[in-house]
């Protein structure tokens, strides 16, 4: 155990003295971790010896996807999200639906062995895309600011928007392989998580909103402990969720939501630890991911996973986000730079886990299918991201040249 804490200790302390280098290549945080995880994990040299057990893994995964759906929900600037509300709006209000369906439709065909929820299980799975994977691009002068904006804003709230459709299915899929539960009972279970879940994210996250802001007004809150609210009522709005029969989830998402609005321009300075809190735990999921599962889905790895895992980042990704932006005014190839833009990443990895603890007949084979579709975005938009984005702006460049032309 010892020697694991000292390896993963010197790889964080080296990790995040040159992030800041590593960040401005095509050499992204996630390629790193799980290929640090992939190289000393036991398929490796075996230096890292970790024996995470699915219920571990599950909540490790749990409080960190927890974590960054309060981050990312607080984080979206809804001033900004209601005058360009437009292609964002399209995104996750027809792109978002399509991709599930065409994933679903894919799924059907290529997978005999899962049934009808299953198939929408990993659908639904692969359908939300990664904020921090598409950081390269979305924080890139070069790309135009619509652009830009419209990946962060729906990267920043697919993955929250999927959490209900995912447990809607899965709470399906498990009802029909339990004899004594009924579709009734599973819609109703779910019901019950989602509205709980909001209400306890509403509560809690007034609560801690108002009782922060009257301390920071009294100035009691000193540097040092400013850097923990955030973080503990995002575990809390889960933990309490979870413990009352609702969606933990559901709850951080919610109370994200709340609470950057109501904290208004002091929110950056307020999430910028929790930032860096989220940061380490996806750190840590992402090299059990490299040590752990990358190996256990390698077992299943076979042509048609292969073909779904690049189907799910081209045509079940692209097709749709294409349709969805007809009559916006964007040009083709922005409309096709957003379509491949789709990374998928942490959310995927942590609906894997709470899919593999479901005990589905077909887990194996949507955990197998989600890996490969996670190892295949991370590789190939991390290693297109700066051609493609030096691409986009040298074609806006020369058609703005001949428009200035023209006019002339």
């Amino acid at each position: 155990m010892y020697e694991n804490f000292a390896i993963l200790s010197a790889f964080i302390f080296v990790y995040a003295s040159l992030a800041g280098r590593l960040e401005r290549t095509i050499i992204n945080g996630a390629v790193v971790f799980f290929a640090f995880g992939l190289v000393f994990g036991s398929a490796g040299l075996g230096f890292l010896n970790l024996t995470v057990d699915r219920e571990e893994m599950r909540v490790v995964a749990e409080f960190t996807l927890a974590l960054v759906l309060f981050i990312d929900a607080a984080n979206a600037d809804l001033g900004v999200l209601k005058e360009r509300i437009r292609i964002p709006r399209r995104l996750l209000l027809v792109g978002l639906p399509l991709t599930i369906l065409l994933g679903f439709a894919v799924a059907v065909a290529l997978f005999s062995e899962l049934t009808l929820l299953e198939a929408a299980v990993l659908a639904t799975m692969l359908a939300a895309t990664d904020a921090a994977l598409g950081k390269a691009v979305v924080t890139n002068k070069a790309v135009p600011v619509q652009v830009r904006e419209s990946l962060n804003m729906e990267s920043g709230l697919n993955d929250g928007i999927c959490v209900p459709i995912l447990f809607l299915f899965l709470a399906l899929a498990v009802g029909a392989h339990t004899e004594d539960s009924t579709t009734g009972l599973a819609l109703e279970l779910f019901a019950e998580e989602i509205g709980i879940g909001a209400v306890v994210g509403i509560i809690l996250t007034l609560i801690g909103a108002l009782l922060l802001k009257e301390c920071a007004k009294r100035e009691w809150v000193t540097e040092t402990w400013r850097q923990l609210p955030v973080v503990v009522l995002a575990v809390a709005c889960f933990s309490v969720a979870q413990s009352v029969g609702g969606s933990g989830f559901i709850a951080s998402f919610v109370g994200g939501l709340l609470f950057g609005w109501m904290a208004g321009d002091r929110r950056h300075g307020l999430l910028l630890a929790a930032e860096g809190t989220g940061d380490t735990l996806a750190l840590l999921t992402w090299v059990a991911f490299g040590a752990i599962f990358i190996v256990r889905a390698a077992e299943l790895l076979n042509f048609t996973v292969l073909l779904y895992a690049v189907l799910s980042l081209t045509v079940i990704r692209m097709v749709p986000v294409f349709l969805s932006l007809m009559g916006t005014g964007l040009r083709t190839d922005e409309k096709l730079f957003i379509g491949w833009f789709g990374p998928r990443g942490l959310a995927s990895i942590v609906f894997g886990v709470i899919v593999l603890n479901s005990d589905l007949p077909g887990g194996s084979t949507i955990a197998a299918a989600v890996t490969c579709t996670i190892v295949l975005s991370v590789i190939g938009h991390g290693l297109s991201a700066n051609p493609l984005v030096a691409m986009l702006a040298a074609r806006i460049s020369r058609s703005e040249g001949k428009a200035a032309a023209l006019s002339d």
